[in-house]
């Protein structure tokens, strides 16, 4: 165990390190932190911090760097999350509340917090297993084609067109184009969007397959064919993988940062979106923002970074995660206290959306 003396030198090595990016010695803590002893007794502190792990000397320089371990001890118990200012409160705010639809929420989201981190940003889209059915709306666009607008209430929309099969055929045929024009009647389509309303509407979209089992028998044999195209469409919606989808931004912030030999295998790993969904890890506790710290990364190209990240949603719900990505060299509390605002904001404008 660490005694506070030794832990206030440790705070006070991250903090000028990651400050000036230089190798910190035993006299510049003493003239920069009133730690209230001898550059000798901090050069004994740091020869035990460094003897357990926490601080390594690069072979270039007599001053000391803190290790991933002690990166860890210093977000775990010696910071704080520094809460925004009140204009950066604003600013998010209003940035986000000029969004008009999820895209755009998810697009504001990312630039900003890349902005305000000034690392790379990671935003994955709400999932659509922990969504619910706010509205379903079916267009007539063509002859014979409908489309389909599934909208939830995480303000996500997602649009099918579908080839509805000719009147009179029973369902036995395959789609086609070639469709009579009674096919696809006000009255039929109208009458199927009121009962899919009816069925669905504040539904969890896992729960919506099985709601759909009973449909086709509540519509005349005429209506079944269009029924049956909608709903094989619809189901197929709901399977596909959108939860996995990911968006980034601020790759361009790497530029300033001594990566040395393991850019490229940053830059390459953030193309790859299963290795950002493992990045973001898993949801879990809303009210917490976790940190992970080079080796603990479960990329090998990411053992040089660290990453911030949250989960956001509405309410009680949680529908995805959010963060940012940088060098160990990062200002943790700052970027804490970022990721867990905007987060929130998100959250909030998805709610009254």
């Amino acid at each position: 165990m660490l005694d506070d003396r030794k832990l206030a030198v440790l705070r006070a090595i991250v903090e000028d390190f990651v400050s000036t990016n230089e190798p910190v010695g035993s006299k510049a803590l003493t003239d920069r932190h009133n730690l209230g002893v001898s550059p000798a007794t901090i050069r004994n502190d740091m020869a035990v911090l460094e003897e357990q792990g926490y601080i390594t000397q690069p072979h270039t320089s007599a001053g000391r760097v803190p290790t991933d371990k002690g990166y860890r001890l210093f977000v775990d118990r010696l910071s704080t999350i520094k809460p925004l200012s009140v204009a950066e409160r604003r600013a998010i705010e209003t940035f986000l509340s000029g969004a008009y639809d999820l895209d755009d929420v998810v697009g504001r989201t990312v630039r900003l917090l890349a902005q305000l981190t000034r690392q790379v940003a990671v935003v994955q889209y709400p999932s659509l297993t922990r969504s619910s059915v706010r509205h379903v709306e079916l267009v007539p666009v063509a002859e014979g084609r409908l489309l389909l607008v599934l909208i939830t209430n995480t303000g996500r929309v997602e649009q099918r067109v579908i080839d509805v099969p000719p009147h009179g055929s029973g369902g036995s045929g395959g789609p086609s184009a070639q469709s009579k024009p009674d096919a696809l009647s006000e009255e039929s389509i109208g009458h199927l969007r009121a009962l899919l309303n009816t069925c669905l509407d504040g539904l969890g979209l896992g729960d919506v397959p099985t709601a759909l089992v009973d449909l086709p028998n509540k519509v005349t044999p005429d209506e079944r064919p269009l029924a049956a195209a909608v709903l094989s469409v619809l189901l197929e919606t709901l399977v596909d993988k959108h939860e996995e989808k990911i968006v980034f931004a601020g790759a361009a912030n790497l530029a300033a940062v001594d990566f040395s030999q393991s850019l490229r295998d940053v830059l390459v790993a953030l193309e790859e979106q299963v290795i950002l969904m493992r990045l973001l890890g898993e949801t879990g506790d809303s009210s917490k923002v976790t940190v992970r710290i080079g080796t603990e990364n479960p990329d090998l190209g990411l053992r040089s970074t660290s990453v911030v990240a949250a989960d956001y949603g509405v309410g009680d719900l949680t529908l995805a995660r959010l963060g940012v990505l940088g060098p160990t060299r990062m200002d943790y509390p700052s970027t804490m206290g970022a990721v867990r605002a905007v987060a929130r904001y998100v959250g909030q404008i998805l709610a009254g959306s």
